[in-house]
């Protein structure tokens, strides 16, 4: 007797790997940074939904690079990008991908960009979201950074 074994497979992801990728290196460049402080601020950054950290990058350029980036992807992509951000940050797994995206789908507006530039680590989340696919990007980093 022959046992079958089930495989499930793996969702599509509305999102280019080389556009993911240059993503996560970008994030990566972006995360590295140091922040600019403001010693008369007493509130948390995370109270005023980071808005003080995008603040003081407003002039960087990679932070430039990166909005205009995001904000030129289609609507599908961005949201792709959200729901592999909230995999990676471990909101679900592999199995959660159309509960996730459906989410992410609903909470959709035209400040993706600020809300994923908000979170600390990015490119970790993102990359951590796209080895739950199998996939990674070190093939594309290799030769760019």
């Amino acid at each position: 007797m022959t046992k079958t074994i089930e495989t499930k497979a793996v969702p599509e992801l509305g999102i280019s790997p080389e556009k993911l990728c240059f993503i996560i290196v970008k994030a990566h460049e972006f995360d590295a940074k140091d922040s600019v402080t403001d010693p008369d601020d007493a509130s948390n950054a995370a109270d005023d939904a980071m808005v003080s950290v995008l603040e003081d990058h407003a002039d960087d350029p990679v932070f430039a690079e990166l909005v205009g980036f995001i904000n030129a992807l289609s609507e599908d992509e961005q949201i792709d990008l959200v729901a592999l951000s909230w995999l990676g940050r471990g909101d679900g797994t592999i199995d959660d991908w159309n509960e996730l995206r459906a989410e992410a789908a609903r909470a959709h507006n035209k400040r993706t960009a600020a809300y994923l530039l908000g979170m600390p680590t990015l490119g970790d989340y993102l990359e951590d979201g796209l080895s739950e696919f199998g996939r990674s990007c070190e093939e594309f980093e290799i030769g760019r950074l």
